[in-house]
């Protein structure tokens, strides 16, 4: 019988460390903390990786769902730095990775008729375990914006479009998913809602031609929110206007850290 060589396991000899190795798109059903109902099922596309010393040749691929099914059935969110620990320990790895995304669903009332209907929202978590654990949560805002300029030179309307903010953020103290939805959802001209009547579009129509905003006032009054929660250390947002009579899209972003000391 012929012996079977475990290449997977040869000495490397180029010298060169991989910074991430490991396995991507991976579906499994989460649990995550949901502000209304105490915990929310969905299913999320998970990237796993470890940190490749030089002299692996390769990483064990199964080890990492080995891993995750061990942590899956549970809330396992509040766990990604045990779940990050035991990674690095299967893989004997010095850092281990991961992001997190999936859809998360809440309820939201139409602002006149008041009929309730689920509004998807894409999140992601980002955590790293080195030496240090770290983690990042983010959510993805579908709002509208109505221009100003357009408002202000037309004698009646003004065009308005779908656009989609993006916010992470790194924090000390535990926050919402919700809370940063709201947060957004908040600084845009209007809310979109998933079910309207008729007596809900005339409001957001109104409401998003009291409040017009470009990309720029959307990032600038976002920033200034996140400056002022102190759970909050650092930040990334980004918005992106979804033209409605332009072939191009319109974009702005700001990225700050509470040690900055300029705006």
């Amino acid at each position: 019988m012929k012996n079977r060589v475990d290449i997977q396991s040869q000495t490397d000899l180029r010298k060169i460390t991989i910074d991430k190795v490991g396995v991507k798109n991976v579906r499994y059903p989460i649990i995550v903390e949901d502000r209304a109902r105490g915990t929310q099922h969905t299913v999320a596309d998970l990237d796993i990786y470890v940190q490749l010393p030089h002299d692996h040749r390769g990483t064990h691929m199964s080890r990492f769902l080995e891993v995750l099914n061990r942590f899956h059935q549970e809330n396992f969110i509040p766990n990604l730095q045990e779940f990050l620990q035991a990674t690095k320990l299967a893989l004997k790895a010095e850092a281990a990775y991961t992001t997190i995304k999936f859809p998360y669903f809440m309820e939201k009332k139409a602002p006149v008729s008041g009929i309730a209907s689920l509004q998807a929202y894409n999140c992601i978590f980002e955590a790293s375990l080195d030496n240090n654990f770290q983690l990042i949560i983010g959510v993805e805002v579908p709002v509208t914006s109505l221009c100003p300029c357009s408002r202000e030179i037309s004698d009646f309307g003004a065009h308005n479009q779908r656009s989609i903010i993006s916010l992470k953020v790194r924090f000390h103290d535990f926050i919402w998913l919700e809370e940063l939805i709201e947060m957004v959802e908040d600084t845009a001209s209007s809310q979109i809602y998933p079910l309207l009547k008729r007596v809900d579009e005339k409001f957001v129509t109104e409401q998003a031609y009291k409040n017009p905003a470009f990309v720029e006032d959307i990032v600038r009054e976002l920033t200034l929110k996140l400056m002022q929660d102190n759970r909050i250390t650092d930040f990334q947002v980004e918005a992106e206007n979804l033209e409605s009579i332009h072939s191009h899209n319109a974009y702005a972003s700001v990225s700050r850290s509470k040690d900055e000391t300029n705006g």
